[in-house]
Parts: C-alpha cells; sequence; structure tokens
C-alpha cells in the first residue's frame, strides 16, 4: 500500500510544471489602461517578464481601431504578432498611408532597432510584444 502511495505521488510530480513555467488562458490576462504615451482606450496586459527591465519580455496592447502611433523608433529590434485585428505599418518619419503594410490575424513582424516607423490600427486590434528590455518608445518631434 505504502509503495502504490508513493508512486503515485512520483508520478504526479512528473506532471506537474516544472518551476519558471508561464500559462495563460485568455480569460486570465490581466489588462490594465496604457501608458499616456498611448492611444487613447489602449489597455496592456504583461505577460511575461518587464518591459521597464533589461531583460526578455512579452507584453499585448488592445488599441481602438482608428488609433494611430506616430512616427516613433525603439532602441532595440520590436517584434510583433497579429493577434486580432487589422494594424497597418510604415516606415519613415510622416506618416504615408499610401506607404504601409497591412497585417491581420497571426501576422508577424519585426521593426529592427532604430527603424523609424508608424501604425495605424485599422480596426480594433491586439498585437502581441516581445523583445529586450527596456521598452521605449520615442516619438520623433513633429
Amino acid at each position: 500500500m505504502i509503495r502504490l502511495a508513493i508512486l503515485a505521488a512520483a508520478l504526479a510530480l512528473l506532471g506537474a510544471a516544472p518551476a519558471g513555467t508561464i500559462q495563460l488562458q485568455p480569460d486570465s490576462i490581466a489588462w490594465t489602461s496604457g501608458s499616456p504615451a498611448m492611444p487613447p482606450g489602449t489597455q496592456v496586459a504583461v505577460l511575461e517578464g518587464d518591459p521597464k527591465a533589461a531583460r526578455f519580455f512579452t507584453i499585448r496592447l488592445k488599441v481602438p481601431a482608428g488609433s494611430r502611433l506616430a512616427p516613433h523608433w525603439h532602441p532595440r529590434d520590436e517584434r510583433v504578432t497579429v493577434i486580432s485585428g487589422m494594424v497597418a505599418v510604415g516606415f519613415g518619419e510622416v506618416i504615408d498611408e499610401q506607404a504601409v503594410t497591412r497585417f491581420g490575424p497571426g501576422a508577424f513582424y519585426i521593426n529592427p532597432a532604430s527603424s523609424r516607423h508608424y501604425v495605424l490600427f485599422v480596426e480594433d486590434s491586439v498585437v502581441q510584444v516581445t523583445g529586450i528590455g527596456p521598452w521605449e518608445v520615442n516619438f520623433l518631434k513633429p
């Protein structure tokens, strides 16, 4: 009987997630208001890490349709996956709606470090951003 209990306990441990595992279901993601630098109505969820620290992080942004991120740049590569909605990304120091590439659900793109770019949120969108922090958005002066 004791051997059976020990075997059952050992088998239960084999199925346990190791320390450091992150497993999130969509309904358990905690959303908060985005920073004042983000378009009004933007919400953010930190999935892993700390975007303010010099380490790996993953965040999600919920951004309302019609929002824009003015031309800006980041000091490190920015990896973006579109979870839902439609975003249009262009490069340069001035927004040119004719010179954008549209990205829908499942799309992935990288904005290289220091590249001047802008984002137009064509629909209500959720995007996931992964990178090495600290994550900085440096807007160009108008």
